[in-house]
């Protein structure tokens, strides 16, 4: 096995289960400040780096490793009788294995810990860089998770093992830097320069969008929708994840118990009721036809009621914070293909001052490169610049208004939605011109909701025509919230004047291409 090792770690998990066995078997392990106290309080005889090295750590263990007597027998070619001559030369042991990893700088960044400088490691990536270029020579470990792998195994991995591993040191050096970079350049650079991506990969899916296309999931945080655990059903398809993730964004909207029903990522259904079961079922009666095969995502647990609700027609998939032991049950015994998942962050945003935690940023491919975005919200804050002609509205067309419009943000464009007290009663959406939007959501409307309060009509972009309105009006709707902008808005809102029809100008649009 192995004979020599160089060991430095922030994270000592597994370290002790690591080392003891193999320097039982007469590997030597040279160590660092706490990882060779961590290693002798287990009773594994260590040299010290500075006795290798004949130099003491100073600047508080900022230098204590940067040195040749280290660097030799790390990159030593051992097939190379100069690499050799210069080892015998100096006295020096070839490392073998090399078992380091980093200061955790993500951590404390996310953590908000004061003077992130002192978290960046600089002899930690020097050794790995180093190991890891002289693979053919050297095993690398920078993962807790390889290291049962090798005792395992019981002799040198193979030189196709040390690759994969040296592969590893890289990628986690490359996310590591990154991480850095992005830190360093977030308060001197306001604007987009450099994008960093760095994806871990979380899973193979069977297929993507379409049966001929191979798709992969990988997470891109440590938070997000991968982290919801698969309580029953098959494996989720790459179209049961970007619904579920429609449903999620629209249903982080509201404070309010609400359910959301998706479809070919778009919604179809949205409503909101004190009771969850209430909200549930209006939901899923919002658009009877569409709902058929959909997910539906809640920001409330799911009780047994509400997954008899749920049971009584084909959905897809479920996400919620949480579920009952009766409701699993009833899901067991009635829908056990039925897709159930679990997310508890789905429910963090009812403690958190903001309506809407989302990624910090939307990313569209194209041709040759990436298109960067903000992540649009929609909030509350918006209503102090909303501009009223007609009427102003009292609070309960208000919490209509707003509903619509935060619904309307998560349709495709062109985009408009129609809500009767706390429910959507019609959804137009994907159409390349508004009226045809506006004309499908009606029709949605009288279909099935006819019987309901007139609602209030949103629009995610500006009316270039009097024709929507004219559509609107004819129908009874009093109500429309739009962006505004049009060249034309004058003369819509003439049209609105003339034909009794109140308007709230938002001056924020919200398309989704």
């Amino acid at each position: 096995m192995f004979k020599n090792a160089l060991v430095s770690v922030s994270n000592k998990e597994g370290l002790v289960d690591l080392i003891c066995p193999l320097a039982r078997q007469g590997m030597r392990v040279v160590s660092t400040g706490g990882t060779s106290l961590h290693l002798q309080k287990a009773g594994i005889s260590v040299v010290e780096v500075s006795q290798q090295t004949g130099f003491e750590e100073v600047m508080d263990g900022r230098v204590k490793s940067l040195h040749p007597s280290i660097y030799i027998p790390l990159l030593a070619r051992l097939n190379k009788k100069a690499d050799v001559k210069v080892l015998k030369d100096r006295d020096l042991a070839p490392f073998d294995l090399v078992v380091c990893n980093l200061y955790p700088f993500k951590d404390a960044k996310h953590q908000g810990k004061k003077d992130l400088v002192e978290w960046i490691d600089v002899g930690g990536p020097s050794l790995l860089r180093a190991a890891a270029k002289n693979f053919e020579h050297v095993t690398v470990l920078c993962d807790p998770e390889d290291y049962q792998g090798i005792l395992d195994a019981g002799e040198i991995p193979s030189l196709e093992k040390r690759k994969q591993l040296a592969g590893k040191v890289f990628s986690m050096l490359a996310d590591y830097n990154f991480c850095i970079a992005d830190e360093m350049q977030k308060e001197s650079q306001k604007e987009r320069r450099n994008l960093y991506l760095k994806g871990r990969f979380y899973t193979d899916l069977r297929y993507g969008e379409n049966p001929g296309q191979k798709a992969n999931w990988f997470q891109l945080n440590k938070t997000g929708l991968h982290q919801a655990l698969c309580l029953q059903g098959k494996e989720l398809s790459f179209n049961n994840i970007c619904d579920l993730d429609s449903a999620v964004s629209t249903v982080r909207e509201f404070r309010e118990p609400c359910c959301v029903a998706v479809k070919h990522n778009n919604p179809c259904g949205v409503a909101c009721d004190s009771q969850m079961e209430t909200a549930i079922g209006l939901a899923l009666k919002a658009d009877p036809v569409s709902v058929f095969g959909a997910v539906i995502a809640t920001n409330r647990p799911i009780s047994e009621e509400a997954a008899q609700i749920l049971s009584s027609l084909f959905l897809e998939a479920a996400i919620a914070p949480d579920y009952s032991d009766s409701a699993l049950a009833v899901f067991k015994s009635k829908k056990k293909n039925l897709r159930i998942m679990k997310w508890p962050d789905l429910s963090i945003y009812n403690n958190n001052q903001k309506e809407g935690i989302k990624n910090q940023f939307d990313i569209h491919c194209v041709d040759g490169g990436l298109l960067v975005q903000d992540t649009q919200n929609i909030n509350k804050e918006w209503q102090k610049d909303w501009k009223y002609i007609g009427q102003k509205p009292g609070s309960s067309v208000q919490s209509e208004l707003l509903m619509a419009w935060k619904v309307c943000a998560h349709l495709k464009s062109n985009a408009v939605a129609l809500v009767s007290g706390n429910q959507t009663v019609g959804l137009g959406m994907g159409q390349v011109n508004r009226i045809s939007s506006v004309e499908i959501a009606i029709q949605k409307w009288k279909s099935f909701h006819s019987g309901l309060s007139i609602p209030v009509m949103a629009s995610d972009g500006f009316f270039p025509f009097p024709d929507s309105i004219e559509a609107a009006a004819h129908v009874g709707i009093k109500w429309i919230i739009q962006p505004g902008g049009s060249l034309r808005d004058q003369e819509v809102i003439s049209k609105a004047q003339s034909l009794s029809v109140n308007m709230v100008f938002t001056g924020q649009r919200c398309f989704s291409h």
